[in-house]
């Protein structure tokens, strides 16, 4: 027998890998001598390296890089087990866990530290990447990670120093000095996110609040952004400002697309291709997956259903064990997943289900393993 162990992270309680760990013991428990195969997932947010890294056998290089104010921060990025290919996590330079909550102003925050992630991994040869998004602290429109490759904004012939303040200031955008290395490198974005740049479904309106703006902020966030879409029009003749998924970090995807030719791709789709996920897939008896909660937005594209899609192509039975369930979902997961599982049972606080989920996850995936 052989059995795929795949969960996404227990937001705020268990990373993937000790989510998969707990999910581990708790098959082991039932079925000891089972081929038992740990593929933890992520999205594109925070976690991806983690995850991606241990899972093609790959390594971390720490580098000095400034966090979203300009300090300076030891930051790691990635290479894959396959040698070709490097993973920046925005999350390590620009993310807003750098910051003490009082420190959270997307006003002042910059995406300068994952630019210099990117030029290190440029530096070291590397001409494919995979860049996550997740957790940024910025809504710069990703015009620090372009300083920080090479790319000037000026207004009235001043460089300027970017940030969310200061696009609106911008009426001058030098390229010449855009890294020429980028021309012959392949740059995956992996996001779940399918914001368009600007407007009340965009970066500033939808993620702005979680990154310390208030409402004036937002407005004018957004109004930079919209200068910041109209001068890259007329530069590099790329509309930012309703492409899909162009919203997401800030912003920092539609920089990553119009200047660097960046690819803006599924998230949960870019691990399992790295991963190489399929070939588990043919040999398996099932997969047990999860997650922090389980509901329709799961349905619209996050890690456990772009497993879903894979193994129904397989035909492989998809058992999920997540904290919660959303049950007014129920009938329309089940036409991708087997078996939903909940270790929410309705006694228990959501603080003590955070705080025993290792326990309670190894527990429940051994009674769910019993039935079977």
């Amino acid at each position: 027998m052989k059995i795929v162990i795949a969960p996404d992270a227990f937001k705020g309680s268990l990373q993937a890998d000790q989510a998969a760990d707990a999910m581990y013991s708790g098959v082991k428990k039932v079925y000891p001598h089972a081929e038992v195969v740990r593929l933890p997932v992520a999205d594109g947010g925070e976690g991806t390296l983690a995850v991606l890294v241990a899972s093609t056998g790959g390594t971390l290089r720490t580098v000095s890089v400034q966090d979203p104010l300009g300090r300076t921060v030891d930051a790691c990025f990635g290479m894959l087990g396959d040698g070709e290919t490097a993973v920046i996590e925005m999350a390590q330079a620009s993310g807003f866990l750098l910051l003490e909550e009082h420190e959270l102003d997307p006003m002042k925050a910059s995406t300068f530290g994952t630019g210099q992630l990117i030029r290190h991994a440029l530096d070291m040869g590397y001409r494919k990447m995979i860049i996550g998004l997740g957790g940024s602290a910025t809504n710069d429109g990703g015009t620090g990670l372009l300083e920080a490759l090479g790319v000037r904004f000026l207004s009235d012939g001043q460089l300027l120093r970017m940030n969310g303040a200061t696009l609106t200031l911008i009426n001058e955008i030098d390229t010449s000095q855009l890294d020429k290395r980028l021309l012959e490198t392949d740059i995956r974005i992996a996001s779940d996110v399918d914001n368009p740049f600007v407007g009340e479904q965009g970066a500033s309106f939808v993620f702005g609040p979680q990154k310390g703006a208030d409402a004036e902020m937002i407005l004018r966030l957004d109004e930079g952004l919209r200068h910041l879409a109209d001068e890259t029009e007329k530069q590099m003749g790329v509309r930012l400002h309703a492409l899909r998924g162009a919203g997401a970090a800030g912003g920092s995807a539609g920089a990553l697309i119009a200047y660097c030719g960046a690819r803006l791709e599924s998230g949960i789709d870019v691990m399992l291709e790295a991963m190489d996920f399929e070939k588990h897939l043919s040999s398996a008896d099932f997969i047990v997956t999860g997650e922090g909660k389980t509901d329709r937005q799961t349905l619209a594209g996050k890690a456990l259903m772009g497993i879903a899609k894979l193994a129904k192509v397989e035909d492989v039975p998809v058992i999920v064990i997540s904290g919660a369930i959303e049950e007014a979902a129920r009938q329309e997961l089940l036409v991708w997943f087997t078996e939903l599982h909940s270790l929410d049972d309705g006694k228990k606080s959501l603080t003590e289900l955070m705080a025993n989920a290792a326990e309670l996850l190894e527990n429940k995936t051994s009674i769910v393993m019993q039935s079977r």
